[in-house]
This record gives structure tokens, C-alpha cells and sequence, in this order.
């Protein structure tokens, strides 16, 4: 298991995650980050939505700067929830929908995956294909 996100980590987190994309039949974007939020590697799959390149890079940095899944983050920054307006107190970095997955090694956050250009869950599940290599590498 990796101690931190090296390239060679990153490409077989983007490996893991295009394959699964491949199986879903949906192109994506594919954003891995070190644990400063730093981009290590970027995938954009033939045929991957270029809106989607942004916001697959934006997943990313919110899972570290938070530490915890997008989808997660989702559930508390609705309307009446703690963490309501999130998205709109930064610069337009924050995503708060399904897609950005931490990277651990050890138990700590060491970096995150995320996914742009399919529907929420499938971007989901891509971002865990990619985190659950990084986790086995």
C-alpha cells in the first residue's frame, strides 16, 4: 500500500477507475490529487464531456480539503443543513455531489480521486474503482 500519492499510484487509481467507466459505457474525466490537493495525474477518456474536466479536478480537491466522500459532503450542505452554502463561500472549488473519494494509506488521508461525466452514482462508483486500487497498490 502507498504511503503517499506517487505518479505510478495515480495512474493505477486512473487505470482502475477507466475500466470501470469502460464497463458503465460512459467516458469520464478522471482527476487524482496529492494530499495537498495538488494534481498528480488527469485522464480524459475519448469521448469524456470537456465541461466535465473542471469539475472532475474540483471533485478531487474537495474530498482532500474535506477528507470525506463528495457524496457525503452532499448530504450536509443541502438547505437547513451545517454545511449549507459551502459550495458558494470559495471560489467555485467545492462540489458537493457524488464523485470525489479520498485516498488513504494507513488509515490517513492522503489524497483524492474524482470523477466527472456520467450520472452522479455512476461517477460515484467509477471514484471508487480508482480509490480501491490506490488502496491495493
Amino acid at each position: 500500500m502507498p504511503t503517499d500519492v506517487t505518479l505510478q499510484a495515480a495512474v493505477a487509481a486512473i487505470e482502475a477507475a477507466r475500466q470501470k467507466a469502460d464497463k458503465l459505457g460512459v467516458p469520464m474525466n478522471i482527476a487524482v490529487v496529492d494530499a495537498g490537493a495538488n494534481l498528480v495525474a488527469f485522464a480524459r477518456m475519448d469521448g469524456a464531456w470537456l465541461g466535465s474536466i473542471e469539475i472532475a479536478c474540483n471533485k478531487a480537491y474537495t474530498a482532500r480539503a474535506f477528507d470525506m466522500p463528495t457524496k457525503e459532503l452532499a448530504k450536509i450542505s443541502q438547505p437547513g443543513d451545517p454545511a449549507y452554502g459551502i459550495a458558494s463561500s470559495t471560489q467555485h472549488r467545492i462540489a458537493i455531489f457524488p464523485g470525489g473519494i479520498p485516498l488513504k494509506a494507513g488509515g490517513k488521508v492522503v489524497g483524492a480521486v474524482g470523477v466527472s461525466g456520467g450520472k452522479p452514482d455512476q461517477d460515484h462508483a467509477v471514484a471508487e474503482a480508482g480509490a480501491e486500487a490506490f488502496g491495493a497498490s
